[in-house]
């Protein structure tokens, strides 16, 4: 299968493609400041210019014929693991192939680090310029490329094109002001459209908005979200084991993601609930924990008592609030409370991803604004595994049904994992479109 042409670039692209050129430099220097802030090292900052700090892999079937090396690209955290999903749908049936992730943030090369498969590397994405990608694409020549969701870099998408690479859009979700300003530009909307040889949408609503930027209506297919087919998050068990320790016998309900706007209800809803059962814990994690001095203040506010993770604070018997300000530890709070609900819903974020609670064996509570999961909080809600509330008062209302009603409660924790992996499974759809839209049929395994 030969990869599909696109046409020619509109004059927008040109400039745009000129002006980046200009500002790369300057906006290097930005981003190596963020990435020097976390620790990494200059040589890895280097990667935003396309200098590789790793050899290209030369993937080989058992008898020397050549495998594909397939790149994927996510922003941060949530697209590169969705990247993963695939990525562990992928191996099976491509067995030879190497794989090169590609992110922008710190936090995600930290992740990926930890759960990356034995023959996937990870490297920080070249700035959308012409002489970062074109030294980034000489070093890696991938044979395929996967953008995750919102990734639409024209110079990139277009130089890996022009230099043969079959490319494709996955697990697309583009918010309305992106929809809106896409829209704006239409023949530079439908050039970038036209790159791709597959588009993946997370839902047909998401695939007609794909359709009506300019994509190919026989390249589009909705295939759901790659996040339901991610592993379950890691969890501490000795830091599970100890802060189940410190609650003894106390129960206890998770606040985790919230944003600004949002801890305010949280905190009045948990105020509401310790008046029925007084030794109540809230464990709240903020989606952000530099804000954990804001939270505190709001906490200390509603005169209620706090101990902060971050800063070795004692979860005792006269804790109220445990704020856990602290990264990569959202896996453990799913497993010590079978009650969870996820921030950026309440506030107009929209929503954080409720499959890594019901992995986890928790039911979920969430506010109306959840757009971007709009394909997963209906049916999830629908069968019982989730609830949406308004407000600070149907918020302690959910909770105080589920600590109240066992039944209730295990009814729902089914639920939510039925449905997640009613979706997992659907997935593996999307590994054949893949293997048939971008040819990525194994040596090893043709006939």
């Amino acid at each position: 299968m030969t990869s599909r042409k696109t046409s020619a670039p509109p004059l927008l692209f040109h400039l745009y493609r000129a002006v980046t050129a200009l500002l790369a430099p300057f906006a290097y220097r930005k981003v190596a400041g963020r990435l020097a802030d976390h620790g990494v090292s200059a040589a890895r900052q280097r990667e935003r210019m396309g200098y590789p700090t790793e050899p290209r892999p030369v993937p080989h079937t058992p008898d020397g014929r050549p495998a594909p090396l397939l790149w994927f690209h996510g922003a941060s955290v949530g697209e590169s693991l969705a990247a993963l999903s695939l990525i562990d749908k992928l191996a099976p049936r491509l067995p030879d192939a190497e794989f090169l992730l590609t992110s922008g943030t710190a936090t995600s090369a930290e992740m990926m680090a930890k759960r990356m498969p034995a023959n996937c590397r990870h490297q920080f994405a070249p700035l959308d310029a012409t002489a970062p990608v074109g030294r980034f694409l000489r070093h890696w020549q991938p044979d395929a490329a996967l953008f995750v969701e919102s990734e639409l870099w024209p110079v990139t998408l277009n130089a890996a094109k022009r230099s043969g690479v079959r490319l494709a859009l996955v697990n697309a979700r583009l918010s309305a002001r992106s929809i809106a300003r896409w829209a704006s530009k239409p023949a530079t909307a439908a050039f970038v459209m036209q790159h791709f040889d597959v588009l993946l949408s997370q839902n047909p609503q998401m695939g007609q908005s794909l359709i009506d930027l300019g994509a190919p209506a026989d390249r589009v297919h909705p295939s759901g979200n790659l996040k339901a087919g991610s592993a379950p998050l890691p969890v501490d068990q000795t830091a599970l084991g100890s802060v189940r320790a410190e609650l003894g016998t106390r129960p206890v309900w998770v606040a985790s993601s919230t944003h600004r706007g949002e801890e305010e209800a949280v905190i009045a809803a948990h105020k509401a609930l310790l008046a029925e059962t007084p030794d109540l814990c809230l464990l709240l994690a903020p989606r952000h924990p530099e804000r954990a001095t804001e939270v505190t203040a709001l906490i200390k506010k509603a005169g209620l008592s706090v101990a902060r993770r971050s800063a070795g604070g004692a979860l005792t018997p006269e804790t109220q609030v445990y704020l856990a300000d602290t990264l990569g530890e959202v896996g453990t709070w799913y497993a010590l409370s079978p009650i969870v609900f996820l921030g950026g819903s309440l506030a107009p974020i929209g929503g954080h991803n409720p499959f890594e609670v019901a992995q986890a064996g928790a039911a979920v509570i969430t506010g109306p604004g959840y757009s971007n999961f709009a394909e997963t909080y209906p049916p999830l809600i629908a069968a019982g595994g989730a609830v949406e509330v308004s407000d600070a008062s149907s918020l302690a209302g959910a909770v105080q049904h589920w600590l109240t009603d066992e039944a209730a409660l295990n009814t729902a924790r089914t639920a939510a994992r039925g449905v997640v992996e009613a979706q997992a499974a659907a997935l593996d759809g999307v590994v054949d479109l893949l293997i048939t839209h971008l040819a990525l049929t194994s040596p090893s395994t043709s006939n």
